[in-house]
């Protein structure tokens, strides 16, 4: 016959041969009668060493408790002290102290911008205040206030603006009703 190479996901069928290939390996037939007394045997002594493991760690465990109560030792306490443990684990760790002092550096510096951006806008403010036309529109302000102080009959440069605003609107409110009877008179 021809040999031909077979793959794992070969579509041809099984020929008779390869059928009478597979017929002739036994499986159960590969471990010999003592071979098979002797696993019996490990098993069962697997399985009884098993059981007095179980009933030793289930003995351990009762003593464990036992001396726990007996230290005042609570699972929340046993909680507390594993978090505080990782927590001290997690501080000393070098990830963690690169990370705090990368952290602490960028707040230095971005407080330190928001304070250079502060003092840049005060120093602006500043020298907008200076400048020429502010100064026009400063002294146009004041001299609007005084004309209001002096119509609403004040007396002239004392006051702050709020207080000329809350006088000039009594004012207006006062005068209203005499301005329409003049409105309605000169009419």
């Amino acid at each position: 016959m021809e040999p031909r190479q077979q793959g794992l996901l070969d579509k041809e069928p099984l020929k008779e041969m390869d059928e009478e290939m597979v017929s002739e390996v036994d499986l159960n037939n590969t471990v010999t009668e003592e071979e098979r007394e002797e696993m019996e045997n490990e098993l069962i002594k697997l399985e009884e060493e098993i059981t007095t493991l179980k009933q030793v760690l289930a003995s351990k465990e009762k003593r464990h408790l036992e001396l726990k109560q007996k230290l005042g030792i609570t699972p929340l306490s046993e909680l507390r002290q594993n978090f505080s443990k990782s927590w001290y684990d997690m501080q000393t760790s070098t990830t963690y102290k690169k990370t705090s002092e990368t952290l602490t550096t960028a707040g230095h510096r971005t407080s330190a911008a928001f304070s250079n951006l502060g003092n840049a806008i005060t120093r602006k403010f500043g020298d907008m205040r200076n400048s020429p036309s502010f100064k026009s529109f400063e002294e146009k302000v004041e001299s609007t206030v005084s004309n209001i102080k002096s119509k609403v009959g004040g007396t002239g440069g004392a006051g702050s603006f709020e207080e000329v605003l809350s006088s000039a609107a009594q004012a207006s409110a006062q005068d209203t009703p005499s301005n329409n009877v003049t409105e309605n008179s000169e009419r």
